[in-house]
């Protein structure tokens, strides 16, 4: 119940501030309930595929959905996280907790560059027509985007966004609701790998998933009510407090 109850604070924050937070769960998951790190990552990448799975449905039917380039990268990214997850397994705890918090330290670098420097951009610069050029820009991608969630336990939404905006040519609205669809699959392929290696524990993926999705729909409510500043903010700080949870 202890660990429902935090996760649906938790999950409330996050609704209320628009952030994913995985990295926040696995933080406050090794360090206020002493969970193992490689279980924390295998709980926290599991629960993105039904928290995910949910906000791509609202983007499809609010029309910011490319399906094609998110099935596509989403595809390859499942790959890409199953492999991941097999490298984690390798990787000492202790070295673990020093490579996630740099990871996350990176993604709130990435949100720096995404919501202040970078310009919006309305209208895709290319049109997704399906064509080898475009195919294997999507295969890489998904791979290293996947083998980042599936090695670190992150959803890497700033790096798929990015990539998105840039090496697909994706606009602003189409990348942020491409990227909850591109989750979907790296989320399942991660959860399906540290499930094969024994690190998903059922029981508290259920209480992480209770938790933080009726937080995160509570939150949510109440999101217009914060000056856009204090979001944007609130997005950076979140990875990158959690990478000093990890690390310090």
């Amino acid at each position: 119940m202890a660990i429902v109850l935090t996760m649906l604070v938790l999950g409330a924050i996050l609704g209320f501030i628009g952030a994913g937070g995985s990295g926040f769960i696995i933080a406050i998951l090794t360090l206020v309930f002493k969970i193992p790190i490689h279980v924390a990552l295998a709980t926290s990448l599991t629960a993105m595929a039904f928290t995910s799975l949910s906000g791509a449905f609202s983007h499809y039917r609010e029309g910011n959905i490319s399906v094609k380039a998110g099935l596509l990268v989403g595809g390859f990214g499942a790959v890409g996280a199953f492999v991941g997850s097999k490298i984690a397994s390798f990787i000492p705890t202790d070295d673990m907790h020093y490579l996630t918090g740099g990871m996350l330290f990176l993604s709130a670098i990435l949100l720096v560059i995404r919501l202040f420097f970078m310009k919006k951009k309305e209208v895709a610069s290319e049109a997704w027509t399906l064509n080898a050029k475009l195919l294997m820009k999507a295969a890489i991608l998904g791979i290293v985007t996947g083998i980042l969630s599936g090695t670190f336990g992150i959803g890497s939404t700033p790096f798929i966004q990015l990539g998105l905006l840039t090496f697909l040519g994706l606009s602003l609205r189409q990348s942020v609701g491409t990227t909850m669809l591109v989750i979907v699959p790296i989320a399942i392929g991660g959860g399906v790998g540290f499930s094969s290696e024994g690190f998903l524990d059922v029981t508290l993926l259920i209480q992480v998933l209770i938790g933080t999705m009726l937080g995160a729909y509570l939150g949510a409510k109440f999101t217009n009510l914060v000056p856009k500043g204090i979001l944007k903010t609130a997005m950076i700080l979140t990875p990158a407090v959690s990478a000093l949870i990890l690390i310090v």
